[in-house]
């Protein structure tokens, strides 16, 4: 319905096809958790920008590839994609189910 004030629907990808999608070079992983949990662990590769300071114009140049936002289990990345579509930045993709999703395929973290 036009102008009900809702965003569109967020895309997204499960933890294979985001794996699939970082090996081969056409994601760039944001992660918007806060920056003593992305000290913790998190998925190797991704750029940290907190959702609590979270500024969808200074989001990296994603030179041609996919900018795919990530949290703890999905809540946070996609009030970030919210932000996103207010600031008609195109970023529409994250992770459903976040690191916990990542972590529960099987797939590795980095800690520290």
């Amino acid at each position: 319905m036009f102008g009900s004030g809702k965003t569109k629907a967020h895309n997204e990808i499960d933890a294979q096809t985001l794996k699939a999608m970082l090996a081969d070079g056409s994601a760039m992983l944001v992660d918007v958790r806060e920056p003593d949990e992305f000290a913790a662990e998190h998925i190797s590769g991704a750029f940290n920008a907190p959702l609590s300071c979270f500024a969808p114009h200074d989001l990296p140049e994603a030179a041609g590839r996919t900018i795919v936002l990530q949290c703890a289990g999905g809540k946070r990345s996609a009030l970030a994609l919210d932000q996103c579509g207010k600031a008609q930045v195109a970023v529409d993709t994250h992770l459903a189910g976040g690191i916990g999703a990542w972590k529960a395929a099987g797939l590795q973290v980095e800690h520290g």
